[in-house]
């Protein structure tokens, strides 16, 4: 069989309801690489967030973070960036919210936060990476790759009608759960990310596979030539992606059972 690349979404997706890889994912994508078949994370996580999942596999993954913002080798090399513009990063960072919608920016080398929230590193604690509190000096809207707002999602109607309003040309505007609503610079999303990815590998979108339970997988499953959609995932994501394929559920190992039938493993 000729190569195909295999890319998955993590929370929700490839990460069981821990947040983490199970055994029986790791050796279905550990196999799949010795097949000679390619892998890559597409995740709204921080690249350096995503780094422990690939090492524990063992195997080359390009990795897909910030929601298409960030693409990297398998050898961590820097393949391509996309930065909101400083002046609209700063708009985003002084646009009125209620005091307990947390705004978070996901810059190059780290994640900033403006006030801590501990229930936030529940979901990172099998990697090892968190948030650091911004200081007054980080919040000057340079290398800013994604600017993200965590909250009950009655909160955070408000913030996406202004934005929409306001930069719809300019921005893309996600959301990876019901309480986060993403923006980075229009036209990034993991669906670009994966356009170029498929580039560099000489691949067409027909020999894709991907992977996702989201809103913000939408570009990337429409993209890829096999689309899979999780049982859990968001009510609306299949209407986005009509042609995608319902698989079993991430607490059940959905993507690692889709890919054994698949492969005959």
């Amino acid at each position: 069989m000729s190569p195909r690349l295999i890319v998955s979404d993590l929370d929700g997706t490839l990460l069981g309801a821990n947040h983490d890889l199970d055994p029986e994912t790791i050796g279905t994508l550990r196999e799949l690489a010795l097949r000679g078949h390619y892998l890559a994370f597409a995740s709204g996580r921080h690249f350096r967030d995503m780094l422990n999942f690939r090492e524990r596999l063992g195997v080359p993954v390009h990795i897909i973070s910030t929601n298409g913002a960030y693409l990297h080798g398998p050898d961590d090399d820097l393949l391509a960036a996309f930065h909101l513009d400083p002046e609209m990063a700063r708009e985003l960072i002084a646009l009125p919210r209620h005091p307990d919608v947390r705004l978070n920016l996901y810059r190059d080398d780290d994640w900033l936060i403006d006030a801590p929230e501990p229930r936030l590193l529940a979901l990172h604690a099998h990697t090892g990476f968190g948030y650091r509190v911004a200081g007054p000096g980080d919040l000057d809207g340079e290398g800013v790759g994604k600017v993200l707002y965590i909250g009950e999602a009655a909160k955070l109607v408000g913030i996406e009608a202004q934005v929409r309003e306001r930069h719809a040309d300019r921005l893309h505007v996600t959301y990876s759960t019901a309480n986060a609503l993403e923006l980075m610079a229009g036209g990034v999303n993991k669906g670009s990310a994966l356009a170029s990815l498929l580039s560099r590998l000489s691949l067409g979108p027909e020999d894709c596979l991907a992977f996702g339970d989201n809103l913000n997988d939408s570009e990337m499953l429409a993209l890829a030539g096999e689309a899979h959609i999780m049982s859990n995932a968001h009510p609306e994501l299949s209407s986005r992606v009509p042609g995608a394929r319902s698989i079993g559920h991430h607490a059940e190992n959905g993507v690692a059972e889709c890919l054994r039938r698949r492969f005959s493993l």
